[in-house]
């Protein structure tokens, strides 16, 4: 089954890979392609985000909690409905807590044939990002780093010595361009990005970013490097969203589920675990609703 893909990650941690992600979420999305995204880890910050800009339910898929089969079933189940899908990786490509890497980004890669888009901070470089990038290549051979996205830009001048090192030490193409912006930048607290349900502008936020990606990053190139890839087996175990059918005709078991401004974290596998188990997910609003609804238990 051939399934448009590729991963999002980085050299380090706060290259500005997730708003490089939701930006392209947004901008694909923005030309009438179904985008299914993903989150590498237990994040949950970013996968909000990810949903709000793609339009569909952002699934993790973490090496450390997840065996290989379930994250290929979970990609396989739920990229099969989309056009293309965007995994954003956490911390660096290498990154991660197992010293032989099997929990890294790169690992991710690896299993799921997933290209890489690397997004590099080019603050401050010019020749020095050709060791970079030829490092990141030859480290493990298994991994394709399809493109490189350059961000943080300081104009012009800089872009075009850094492209033009690149093109001569390596054969890494440059896929994106992005110049410094504070307009870019998403608002952040103590873990991380603030959850998108809590500020009234994330919806245009999202729209913002997802035009200065679409206009710095060469969308077409991106789209050919999600193409370029090997069908993936179908899911071993596919699973309806569905009830199970019961023999005796039982009351469902009601599950109120606190679903606002307060309460926007929920992972959407539980909520279809509930759901395929015969339960009947009740959504309320804690700030507003003057009262619980009807409910057997609280989510």
């Amino acid at each position: 089954m051939t399934m448009a893909r590729f991963l999002v990650s980085a050299a380090h941690k706060s290259s500005g890979k997730t708003t490089v992600a939701l930006g392209l979420c947004a901008a694909l999305r923005a030309q009438g392609l179904a985008v299914q995204p993903f989150k590498k880890g237990p994040d949950y910050i970013d996968p909000m985000w990810l949903t709000r800009a793609s339009g569909r339910a952002c699934y993790n898929l973490d090496p450390f909690l997840m065996t290989e089969q379930q994250i290929r079933d979970c990609f396989t189940r739920q990229a099969s409905g989309a056009d293309i899908s965007i995994v954003e990786g956490n911390k660096g490509l290498y990154d991660g807590l197992a010293l032989d890497g099997s929990n890294s980004n790169a690992a991710l890669a690896t299993l799921l044939d997933l290209p890489v888009l690397l997004v590099i901070d080019a603050r401050g470089m010019t020749r020095g990002i050709a060791p970079l990038i030829l490092g990141y290549q030859a480290f493990d051979s298994r991994v394709r780093i399809a493109g490189v996205i350059l961000n943080q830009l300081g104009g012009a001048r800089h872009e075009s010595k850094l492209r033009a090192v690149i093109e001569h030490y390596t054969d890494v193409p440059v896929l994106g361009a992005i110049a410094h912006d504070s307009a870019l930048a998403l608002v952040e607290r103590h873990l991380g990005l603030i959850p998108d349900q809590e500020l009234d502008g994330a919806a245009s936020q999202v729209q913002a970013i997802g035009k200065r990606i679409a206009a710095q990053v060469d969308l077409a190139a991106v789209l050919r490097v999600a193409r370029d890839v090997a069908p993936l087996p179908a899911s071993e175990r596919p699973i309806s969203s569905q009830p199970r059918p019961s023999a005796a005709a039982e009351p469902r078991v009601r599950i109120g589920l606190a679903r606002d401004r307060a309460f926007g974290f929920h992972y959407p596998d539980d909520l279809q675990a509930l759901v395929r188990s015969g339960a009947e997910i009740v959504p309320f609003d804690t700030l507003q609703d003057p009262a619980l609804p009807e409910v057997d238990g609280l989510f």
